[in-house]
C-alpha cells in the first residue's frame, strides 16, 4: 500500500469539520501574512535608497519667522560665494537651502553667518543638516531612512569631566554663608574664632570656637533653625584647646547634589548644542561625573570646544556701602582703581531666562539684553528701588580648563584643573528701579555674543573639562560607509554562493527568506528610528551568519530524517525538531543583546541595536519564511527524493 503523505487538520479555531491537507502547506491566510509583512518591510526600508542632501537651515529664536526675503537673500549670497545651491524651501517657520556636498555646507555656513551678523539679524541660526530626499508618498506612510552615528556621517566626539568636588565646594560655601548669616542674627551675636575666613574643607564645614559653649550653642541653632541642616552629619571636635564644630554630607545627600549637578549640566549642555546648529546631536551621562557629547556632520572643532568648554556666568552685586563689615566685601581692579563689593548677591545667571546680542541704538555698541525670571526680577526691582544713586557691579565669572603638572606617585604628571578667573565688567550707578528687562555694555562684540549664549543656554551647577576628543571628518565617514556596504556585500555572496553549492533547491530558499531578512531588518530599524553606526554595521554582518546557521540547522536535520521518513515527512520533521535548538540559540543571545543595550552606550549600543533586531527577524525568516517557500515549491507533491 502505498503511503499517504496527508494529515488531518481542523478549522483555524479548532473546531468544525475536519478536512484533509497535504503534508508540508500551509492554509492561505498564513501565505497572505507573510505577504503583507515583506510588503510592509519593502515599503520601510525604501527610504534607505534615497540618500538625503547636504543642507543649511535657517533656525528662527523664539517668536521669529524666516521669511521668503530672508531665504531668497540668503541663497543669492550663497551664490556670489561660488556655492551650487540645488533647491531651497521654507516649512514651519524655517528655511533650507539643500547644497551638493559638506565642503559646501561648511562654507556655506560662514557665509549665511557673516550675513546675519552684517545686517544686524540675531534672530536666526544657521545650522547644519541632512536634508531628506524620500519621495512624498513614502513620508506620508511614515517612511524615514536611518539615521548614521558619528563614525558614518563625520562629526565631533567630546567626554566631558564634571568637577565634582568644585560642586561639593560650591554647595558648602552657600551652606557656609547661610550659617554666618544665623550667627550674626543670633542673641546675643555669636562668633567664631575667625569670621573672614573660609570653613569649607575636604567638602565639609570646620568652623572653629574659642570656647566650648560658643561651639555648642551654634550647634543648637543649627540643628533647631527653620530651615535646619537635614541630610547632614553634625559632630563636636574638642583636643588641646580646640572646639569645633564640623558639619559634613551624608552619602545619600552627597549622591543627590552629584546627580543634581550632572543633571543640571545635561541641560546646560543641551542648550549650548542647541546653539551649534547641529542635527540631530547627543548629549548623555556617562557613570557617575562623565557626559559625553556627539555632534554629527560638525567639522569645526575649534569653534565647538570653545563653546562647550567655556563655563561662565554673571553675578550683580552691590557696592560697598560704609557700614559694610570687611568680611562682607571683596575687591577687584576695574578701570585702573580698586573696587569693592558685597559678596552676597543679588542676583545670578540661573535667573536669567532670555538674553540675546544686539546693538545701543544710540551708540551703535555691542549689548546683551537680559529677561530675569519672576523671583530674580523681583528681587532686582526690589534692590535697585532700595538703593538708588548706589552703584551696582556686574561681576564676570569664567572657569578655564588648564592643565598643570603634579606629582602623582612621585612622578610628574599634567592633571586637568580648572582656574577661577573673576573680573569686574560693569560697575554703573543706579538711576531707577530695574524691572524683569534690562541691558549689559561695554562689552566687545565677541564678548557680547557669546555672553548672550552662554546665558541662555544656563548656568552650570559644577565646572566641566574635556578629557577626551576625536573628530572624524566627512570623508571618513563616506569611506567607512562604503567599507561597510563592501563587507555586508562580500558576507553575502559567500554565503549564497555557500548554501547553493551545498543545499542545492533548499539553498535558493534559504538565500530568498536572507534577502528578505536584510529587508526587515532595515525596515524595523528604521520605523524604531535606529541610529545605524559602524559596530551596527557589524551587527548586521553578523546577523546574516545567524539567519544562515538556523537554516544549516533545520536543512541538516532534514537529512538525518531522510534516512528513516518519506522526503515530505522529513521536510516537516526536519522542521519541528530543529525549532527548540534554534529558539535556545537565539533566545539566549537575545538576551545578551538586551544587555548590552542597557547598560552599554556609543558603539556598543549600535551593535547591540542591529543584534537584537537581526535575532528576531532571522527567527521569522528562517522558520516561518523559508518553510513557506518549500511549501510553494515541494509541499503537497510526491517525491522520491530531495535535492539537499
Amino acid at each position: 500500500m502505498a503511503r499517504d503523505d496527508r494529515l488531518v487538520g481542523e478549522s483555524l479555531i479548532g473546531t468544525g469539520r475536519p478536512n484533509i491537507r497535504p503534508v508540508n502547506s500551509f492554509p492561505l491566510w498564513r501565505y497572505l501574512l507573510l505577504l503583507v509583512v515583506l510588503t510592509l518591510g519593502v515599503i520601510y526600508a525604501l527610504p534607505n535608497l534615497y540618500p538625503p542632501d547636504y543642507a543649511l537651515q535657517i533656525k528662527p529664536e523664539g517668536d521669529a519667522i524666516t521669511t521668503q526675503a530672508t531665504l531668497n537673500e540668503a541663497v543669492a549670497a550663497l551664490g556670489d560665494a561660488g556655492i551650487a545651491v540645488k533647491g531651497s524651501e521654507l516649512s514651519d517657520g524655517s528655511g533650507l537651502i539643500r547644497l551638493t556636498s559638506d565642503a559646501d555646507q561648511l562654507t556655506g555656513q560662514d557665509v549665511l553667518r557673516e550675513l546675519l551678523r552684517s545686517g544686524g539679524d540675531d534672530d536666526h541660526q544657521i545650522a547644519l543638516n541632512l536634508a531628506p530626499t524620500t519621495p512624498t508618498w513614502l513620508r506620508d506612510l511614515g517612511g524615514k531612512p536611518m539615521a548614521y552615528g558619528l563614525d558614518l556621517s563625520g562629526g565631533i566626539h567630546f567626554l566631558l569631566q564634571v568637577d565634582m568636588a568644585k560642586a561639593l565646594a560650591d554647595r558648602m560655601k552657600s551652606e557656609e554663608d547661610r550659617l554666618k548669616t544665623l550667627m550674626r542674627e543670633a542673641e546675643p551675636r555669636i562668633r567664631a574664632s575667625n569670621m573672614r575666613d573660609s570653613w569649607v574643607a575636604d567638602g565639609r564645614l570646620v568652623i572653629p570656637f574659642d570656647t566650648s559653649a560658643a561651639r555648642d550653642q551654634t550647634e543648637d541653632i543649627v540643628r533647631l533653625s527653620e530651615n535646619n541642616f537635614a541630610g547632614y552629619t553634625i559632630d563636636t571636635f574638642d583636643e588641646l584647646g580646640r572646639f569645633e564644630l564640623r558639619i559634613a554630607m551624608s552619602d545619600d545627600q552627597l549622591r543627590e547634589v552629584e546627580d543634581q549637578a550632572v543633571e543640571q549640566n545635561l541641560q546646560s549642555l543641551r542648550n549650548r548644542v542647541n546653539e551649534l546648529g547641529v542635527s540631530e546631536p547627543l548629549v548623555q551621562r556617562l557613570g557617575r561625573a562623565r557626559i559625553v557629547v556627539e555632534l554629527p556632520g560638525l567639522q569645526d572643532s575649534a569653534y565647538a570646544r570653545g563653546i562647550l568648554n567655556k563655563f561662565a556666568s554673571l553675578e550683580f552685586r552691590l557696592s560697598a556701602k560704609p557700614d559694610d563689615r570687611s568680611f562682607e566685601l571683596e575687591s577687584y581692579p576695574y578701570e585702573g582703581r580698586t573696587e569693592s563689593i558685597q559678596r552676597r548677591n543679588i542676583v545670578t545667571g540661573e535667573e536669567v531666562i532670555s538674553a540675546r546680542q544686539d546693538y545701543d541704538q544710540e551708540s551703535g555698541q555691542p549689548q546683551v539684553s537680559i529677561t530675569l525670571s519672576g523671583p530674580g526680577g523681583d528681587r532686582m526691582h526690589r534692590t535697585t528701588r532700595e538703593n538708588v544713586n548706589h552703584p551696582m557691579a556686574i561681576l564676570f565669572i569664567e572657569q578655564i580648563p588648564e592643565e598643570r603638572e603634579r606629582l602623582v606617585d612621585g612622578e610628574p604628571t599634567l592633571v586637568k584643573e580648572l582656574r577661577e578667573e573673576k573680573r569686574l565688567i560693569s560697575v554703573a550707578t543706579i538711576r531707577g528701579a530695574f524691572g524683569h528687562n534690562f541691558r549689559i555694555t561695554g562689552l566687545s562684540l565677541t564678548e557680547a555674543r557669546d555672553l548672550a549664549l552662554l546665558l541662555r543656554a544656563g548656568a552650570l551647577a559644577a565646572p566641566m573639562y574635556i578629557v577626551e576628543e576625536r573628530t572624524v571628518g566627512a570623508s571618513l565617514g563616506k569611506d567607512n560607509i562604503e567599507k561597510g556596504q563592501l563587507s555586508l556585500m562580500i558576507g553575502l555572496a559567500g554565503v549564497f554562493i555557500f548554501m547553493l553549492v551545498y543545499y542545492k533547491l533548499f539553498g535558493i530558499a534559504a538565500n530568498i527568506a536572507l534577502t528578505a531578512n536584510l529587508i526587515l531588518l532595515v525596515a524595523i530599524m528604521s520605523v524604531l528610528g535606529a541610529t545605524l553606526t559602524l559596530p551596527g554595521i557589524a551587527g548586521i554582518v553578523l546577523t546574516v551568519g545567524m539567519a544562515v546557521d538556523a537554516n544549516v540547522l533545520i536543512f541538516s536535520r532534514i537529512r538525518e530524517e531522510l534516512r528513516e521518513r518519506s522526503p515530505q515527512q522529513a521536510i516537516a520533521s526536519g522542521y519541528d525538531r530543529a525549532f527548540l535548538t534554534i529558539l535556545d540559540a537565539n533566545v539566549t543571545t537575545f538576551f545578551v543583546a538586551i544587555i548590552l543595550l542597557s547598560i552599554g552606550s556609543g558603539p556598543i549600543k549600535g551593535f547591540a541595536v542591529t543584534l537584537a533586531v537581526g535575532i528576531v527577524t532571522s527567527m521569522f525568516t528562517a522558520i516561518f519564511g523559508t518553510r513557506a517557500i518549500v511549501n510553494l515549491m515541494v509541499g503537497g507533491r510526491s517525491l522520491k527524493r530531495l535535492w539537499i
